[in-house]
């Protein structure tokens, strides 16, 4: 079935709050999908952001983005009020997140929700879950209070460590846990007992918002697939090394005696970075993976199957080698490739799972191996139009050379827009991309790559949002290997118009994709 979706980060949605969230905007989303087309909405990934706001640097691989929790949703269950959420909108038309001020003032809120939930639903132990007979006396309340417990109980195997982790970390004043004493870094019975003693209304605070965060997320998702719309989730291959999931399960990882990473991640020097990407990421013991029967990725990969519908598995490359940075680098100059896991991983979740959905980040420099290995899997990769432009006609990106098994994108998070990347173009360029196109004038430029990826013969095709809009560089998400000015671009309301979701529709019927 040739199928059609677009990109677009929950916290890119309209919102008056500062970032999208689950909130009616993000319905009135999937009814927009629907009325163009649409049958996919891809997204990035959920985990709660930490320094520089990328997803791809979570405190946790499990836990939700507390920025993503509606507050309307919490007046109307009588947990806050219009005007305590009123005072914390930020100034400015709301076109790119604020991070700070929403970090400065949405735990507030959320905890002054929690307090109310706690006197509504009073707690015997707030950070096991637990409540006596009480109830929110709404009439309107819209979330289930009394699953809390089970939620708590059925997410125990990574809720309480990233509870406890949370807590422990605002505790210290957001210390990396390289940084706390060794009896709380070392994870000492004693000194866990202890803050789980002192902190216990922390701890309750942060399993209660992970409830909220799921409860909604799951609503929403079952809005967009009684639509006919599915989720693409995202995977990141790596975790944060200031995690809960470092923290809590040190044994997964290339850690020396003294608890230090040995290697992080990155990706050598090439064409774009005379230094290469140091991502700092801590590298998995793939050996101690593998005599766990992949136990702690089953888990993980099983989690992302119960809140997605399909997953993108981000640099899949690494399954088959990883780039090995030695510690305290400051750039991924000196690096070196390390056979990783192979087909072994994906033959166990096959095995545990049968065959799910995957789509696999195939970009970069591709050895024979990782080819072998994608091909292996059967997943289809993906193919970028702004990547196919660099070279001739043989270039793997150009859609006359695409087999079906794949997914085409006129460009991803991490590029530019259509619009903003032509630009940028040599001349020479400029006239490959028009006579491939065939036309004259680069005037609607957007739609014409998004018609040449929905007339491809790839089964699937996803494009950012930016594109049907039609954006310049203004709407660019991220760019590789920069901080400040990423991962805030929103849209505007009133901006999802008639207009553009009957264009992409015709577009869609044309090609037999809507």
């Amino acid at each position: 079935m040739r199928k059609s979706g677009i990109l677009l980060a929950v916290s890119s949605l309209p919102n008056k709050y500062g970032i999208g969230c689950f909130s009616k905007e993000a319905y009135d989303f999937v009814d927009y999908l629907v009325s163009a087309g649409q049958s996919i909405w891809q997204i990035l990934p959920l985990g709660p952001t930490g320094y520089g706001d990328s997803p791809y640097q979570s405190f946790s691989t499990f836990a939700g983005n507390p920025y993503f929790i509606d507050l309307e949703e919490l007046i109307k269950d009588g947990l806050l009020t219009v005007k305590e959420c009123e005072k914390t909108i930020p100034s400015g038309d709301g076109r790119y997140a604020d991070y700070e001020h929403i970090y400065k003032t949405r735990f507030k809120l959320l905890k002054t929700a929690y307090k109310r939930f706690c006197e509504a639903f009073p707690a015997t132990d707030t950070s096991a879950g637990k409540r006596n007979s009480g109830s929110v006396k709404k009439t309107s309340v819209t979330t289930d209070y009394d699953s809390y417990p089970d939620f708590c109980k059925s997410n125990s195997d990574w809720l309480d460590d990233y509870a406890l982790y949370m807590s422990i970390k605002d505790s210290l004043g957001g210390k990396s846990f390289f940084e706390w004493s060794d009896a709380l870094r070392f994870r000492r019975k004693a000194a866990l007992d202890k803050a789980r003693r002192e902190l216990s209304a922390e701890i309750g605070f942060y399993k209660f918002i992970q409830f909220l965060f799921f409860y909604q997320w799951k609503k929403l998702k079952k809005y967009a697939n009684d639509k006919g719309v599915s989720i693409l989730g995202d995977i990141p291959i790596y975790v944060a090394l200031d995690s809960a999931d470092t923290w809590s399960h040190p044994e997964l990882f290339q850690f020396d005696s003294k608890g230090f990473p040995l290697g992080v991640a990155g990706c050598p020097p090439d064409y774009f970075s005379a230094t290469g990407q140091l991502w700092g990421n801590p590298l998995y013991d793939w050996e101690y993976h593998a005599k766990t029967g992949f136990d702690w990725w089953m888990k993980r990969l099983a989690h992302c199957f119960e809140i997605y519908d399909s997953v993108r598995i981000d640099h899949f490359r690494g399954f088959d080698e990883y780039y090995f940075v030695p510690w305290k680098d400051k750039t991924a100059e000196f690096g070196h490739w390390v056979k990783g896991p192979g087909y072994a991983l994906f033959e166990k979740m096959h095995e545990k799972m049968g065959k799910k959905p995957v789509v696999a980040e195939d970009l970069g420099f591709l050895t024979k191996t990782v080819k072998r290995l994608v091909k292996r899997t059967g997943y289809p990769g993906m193919k970028i139009l702004e990547f196919a432009f660099d070279s001739d006609t043989k270039c793997e990106y150009l859609p006359h050379n695409y087999t079906s098994n794949c997914v085409v994108y006129t460009g991803t998070h991490d590029n530019d827009t259509v619009l903003g990347w032509y630009k940028s173009l040599t001349p020479k360029r400029r006239k490959f991309v028009r006579d491939y196109l065939g036309i004259k004038s680069a005037r609607e430029l957007n739609w014409d790559m998004i018609r040449l990826a929905e007339r491809s013969v790839a089964d699937t095709v996803v494009i950012p949002l930016q594109d049907v809009l039609g954006l310049g560089s203004e709407g660019r998400m991220n760019t590789p290997s920069t901080l400040g000015f990423n991962w805030q671009w929103r849209v505007l309301p009133g901006e999802l118009t008639k207009e553009s979701s009957d264009k992409l529709k015709n577009i869609c019927e044309t090609y037999d994709r809507a």
